[in-house]
């Protein structure tokens, strides 16, 4: 990784109005969005929850192998953010609101229409560490409040920022981009999405664009001065 461009060495609570630290106050939109996931996870029970189910979830197999990049997608997720973080305000501040918008639309979506997902195999064909991850995950995510799909929401965030980044190396962009795909196959095939969950978070990234970057959004824009 290149050296951190950005000093956080001064940075204090009374500072964070300064130009310089403003774009970290959006940092606390994770407090809302946590404390709404605890809201929707442990408030709203499983029998309260429309089932969300289309013919394409039949065809989908379980494959425990998906579990690389479903779980890949915190460490892709935070690793841009912090990149961003370290490098570029502007685009730490773009992919933070998209994520944000994301974050509101899906909650109020799990508040208004309770959704729940019934696809998660009740045993393993195959025992292996990839079916033992599964497994822990399964333990302490319910399967409700699944659609919209925030993986599939963070995912496009990424791309989107990446592609208007146009410092940022051609093959970073194309790398990020097949993982994101891989995360929006992954989340089908390890059974913890619906594939109806994919197709709606497609028009919550719409709207999160047109929030992050108005409406030149699909206009590719230098994010960051030549260094």
């Amino acid at each position: 990784m290149k050296r951190p461009l950005y000093d956080y060495s001064g940075l204090s609570l009374r500072r964070l109005n300064e130009p310089r630290f403003s774009h970290l106050k959006l940092i606390l939109g994770w407090v809302f969005y946590f404390g709404m996931y605890f809201i929707t996870e442990n408030l709203i029970p499983a029998e309260a929850c429309h089932p969300i189910h289309c013919a394409l979830d039949d065809l989908i197999p379980f494959n425990e192998y998906f579990a690389v990049f479903y779980v890949g997608w915190y460490f892709y997720v935070f690793g841009v953010l912090l990149y961003y973080l370290l490098h570029d305000a502007d685009c730490f501040r773009g992919l933070s609101k998209y994520i944000l918008t994301t974050q509101v639309v899906a909650m109020i979506c799990y508040i208004v229409y309770p959704s729940r997902q019934d696809l998660r195999p009740e045993t393993f064909v195959n025992e292996n560490v990839f079916t033992q991850l599964m497994a822990f995950i399964y333990s302490f995510d319910t399967s409700t409040g699944v659609c919209p799909s925030l993986h599939v929401a963070y995912s496009l965030g990424v791309v989107s920022t990446a592609w208007k980044d146009r410092l940022l190396p051609k093959g970073w962009k194309l790398g990020l981009s097949l993982f994101a795909l891989c995360v929006c196959a992954a989340v089908c095939f390890v059974k913890q999405h619906s594939a109806l969950d994919v197709f709606w978070a497609l028009p919550v990234c719409l709207l999160a664009e047109l929030v992050a970057y108005g409406r030149s959004w699909w206009l590719p824009r230098l994010r960051r001065k030549e260094e």
